[in-house]
């Protein structure tokens, strides 16, 4: 780490501003009101001590994959758990919710579907990256990692809006939830439209889909999976014993956002089951095609085998075979070839092999 570039000098007071690089958006919300957002200029403690001297104040911080240096100096104005600090800082960390005394750690994984004009083998139509929130009776912080889930039209249209406000840090944890569940069911939909189009393409005539595409489809059904499906037992958490001590109104809130969570969870669970039948189905084709393509070969290969059998026997050149001297010997064998052969092909034709 270059010590140079992360040295700042002290202020008047003795203490050192917070590394600015990671701040996104910075706000003091008193009573659902954003009184003032300083932006990446924001003296953070200067800002966490005018919101713990207020009833009904606290700081709204956004943070961008920040940098162990700016995110221990946010440690140390928010007081956050080294656990904590330790868990942002690994990338990949599972869906999760963890209470450190008064402060909530919630680790949630955002997703985004990508457009593209027509799927193929290769196709990424899935982008996931984690969201870390931390929440204090002062302050709530919000860790983006990836460029998924952009968190600044919310925090103006919440700052519009003093109603959405007025719970606190955590009515931003439900708003925060409540965009993310919502983007899981316009993805849902959107994945669901393109398992569609390839259900009807598999079994369209012409160039079928190819198990490759399929199996990319279920691929990027998994990741979006993954990032769904365990956001239940956070949603759970809020709304059990455990948080107890949470407004009777913002548990309701997190009530509301758990049960349209489920109606996702069973769009990806009914989608999973649908690709895994669409997969099978294409297997069963080619299963079916190599099938018909074997019958074909072997259909073939007895005609041409009756024919070279005659043409074998004729060929040991035996002095006592029939018809050797026979005017007609020759053209009758061949006729007889070509008669023999006829019939093959016509049993086979009926039995449906050729």
């Amino acid at each position: 780490m270059d010590v140079r570039r992360d040295w700042q000098p002290p202020r008047p007071d003795g203490r050192r501003r917070a590394d600015h690089t990671a701040i996104v958006g910075c706000d003091l919300v008193v009573d659902g009101v954003a009184v003032e957002s300083p932006g990446p200029a924001a003296d953070l403690a200067g800002l966490y001590e005018q919101a713990r001297a207020q009833d009904g104040a606290f700081v709204w911080l956004g943070l961008h994959e920040p940098t162990e240096a700016a995110l221990t100096r946010v440690a140390e104005v928010f007081g956050l758990h080294p656990l904590a600090v330790e868990d942002i800082l690994h990338r990949e960390q599972r869906v999760k919710i963890e209470r450190y005394d008064d402060v909530a750690f919630l680790v949630i994984r955002a997703a985004q579907y990508l457009e593209h004009e027509r799927f193929t083998a290769t196709s990424e139509i899935v982008s996931t990256g984690f969201v870390r929130i931390l929440v204090g009776p002062h302050f709530v912080i919000t860790v983006r990692q990836g460029t998924v889930m952009e968190l600044s039209s919310l925090r103006a249209e919440l700052s519009a809006d003093s109603d959405a406000l007025a719970g606190g840090p955590w009515s931003v944890v439900h708003e925060i939830l409540d965009r993310l569940v919502d983007v899981y069911v316009d993805m849902a939909a959107a994945i669901r439209t393109d398992v569609d189009l390839t259900e009807a393409a598999a079994f369209a005539p012409g160039a079928p889909v190819t198990v490759e595409q399929i199996y990319q489809l279920k691929r990027q059904l998994m990741k979006f999976k993954a990032a769904v499906l365990p956001l239940h037992r956070p949603l759970a958490t809020l709304v059990s014993k455990q948080f107890a001590d949470l407004p009777k109104e913002i548990r309701r809130y997190f009530s509301d956002v758990a049960d349209h969570h489920i109606a996702a969870v069973e769009q990806v669970v009914a989608l999973d089951d649908l690709l895994n039948a669409l997969l099978q189905a294409r297997l069963t084709q080619l299963t079916v095609e190599q099938n018909n393509d074997m019958r074909k070969i072997a259909s073939w290969a007895a005609v041409a085998a009756l024919v070279t059998a005659i043409a074998g026997i004729y060929g040991m050149n035996f002095a006592h075979m029939p018809e050797l001297s026979w005017r007609y010997g020759y053209p009758s064998v061949m006729l007889f070839m070509l008669l023999s052969s006829a019939v093959l092909y016509r049993l086979f034709r009926r039995a449906g092999w050729l």
